[in-house]
C-alpha cells in the first residue's frame, strides 16, 4: 500500500500545528506534531534534573515510550499536552533539540510512523531531513509580531501567564537559533510552498493547503 505524506514546516508561531491538525482530520490522515515530541523531550530531561546542555544524557529516550492519541501526546502513559506549551519548556526546547542524538532518535520514530500510515506532519526539517519526498510541502511563516501575538493570545486562551513583549523577543531568539544550528536547521526545502500567514486567518491557510495537496495526489494519480 502507498501511504501519503503532507510536510509543514515553519518557525515558532507560524500556526503550524493548528493548520497541521485541522488538515490530519479532513484528510483522514494521522497526525504527528514533532514539535510537541521534541518539547516532551525537553520536559522529561527537565524534571530528570539532567544537564539539558550535555548531549550524551538523553540516553533515557531509548526506553520512552511516546504515543498519539488524537490531539494528546503521552508519556510513559502520562499526558503531557498541556505541559510541554509551559515557558519553562519554550525556553529550553531549542537547546534539546539540537542534540544530534536526540534528533536522530526522534527523526526515526517520526519516520517509521510515516511507513504505516497516512500522515500530515509539520515540525523545522520534516520537507528537509524527516520526510524529503513527501507528497507536498510547505513552508509556512508569519512576521515576528503576529506570531507573538498568536502565543500571546493562545496563552491567556489556556489560562496561562504570558507577556507579548517578552514573547517577541523569545521567538526572535528561538528563529535565530534554529535557523543556525549546525545540524538540521529550520530552512525551507527547495520544492517547498512558501506561504506567508499574517493576514490570513487559521481556516483560509488550511483550505489552500487542502486544495494544493488534493492537486498533487491527482497529479501523481494521472502520471501513473
Amino acid at each position: 500500500m502507498i501511504y501519503h505524506a503532507l510536510a509543514i514546516d515553519g518557525p515558532a508561531g507560524a500556526g503550524k500545528s493548528t493548520v497541521a491538525k485541522l488538515l490530519a482530520k479532513r484528510l483522514g490522515y494521522t497526525y504527528v506534531d514533532t514539535g510537541a515530541m521534541y518539547r516532551a523531550t525537553t520536559l522529561k530531561a527537565l524534571d530528570m534534573g539532567i544537564d539539558i546542555e550535555d548531549a550524551d544524557k538523553f540516553g533515557f529516550l531509548d526506553d520512552t515510550l511516546m504515543e498519539f492519541k488524537g490531539d494528546e501526546l503521552y508519556v510513559d502513559g502520562k499526558n503531557v499536552t498541556r505541559e510541554i506549551r509551559s515557558n519553562r519548556v519554550s525556553n529550553n526546547v531549542s537547546v534539546v533539540s539540537s542534540h544530534i542524538p536526540v534528533r536522530n532518535r526522534l527523526v526515526k520514530i517520526q519516520q517509521d510512523i510515516a511507513t504505516r500510515d497516512n500522515v500530515v506532519m509539520d515540525g523545522r526539517d520534516i520537507g528537509t531531513v524527516v520526510l524529503p519526498n513527501a507528497d507536498l510541502k510547505i513552508y509556512m511563516t508569519a512576521t515576528v509580531a503576529e506570531r507573538a501575538r498568536r502565543r500571546h493570545e493562545e496563552n491567556l486562551a489556556n489560562n496561562m501567564p504570558s507577556d507579548y513583549e517578552t514573547l517577541k523577543k523569545e521567538i526572535e531568539w528561538r528563529d535565530a537559533y534554529d535557523s543556525t544550528r549546525s545540524y538540521n536547521p529550520l530552512r525551507q526545502a527547495e520544492d517547498a510552498v512558501y506561504l506567508d500567514t499574517s493576514e490570513k486567518d487559521i481556516n483560509q491557510v488550511a483550505n489552500l493547503i487542502y486544495d494544493m495537496f488534493n492537486e498533487a495526489i491527482n497529479r501523481q494519480e494521472e502520471q501513473k
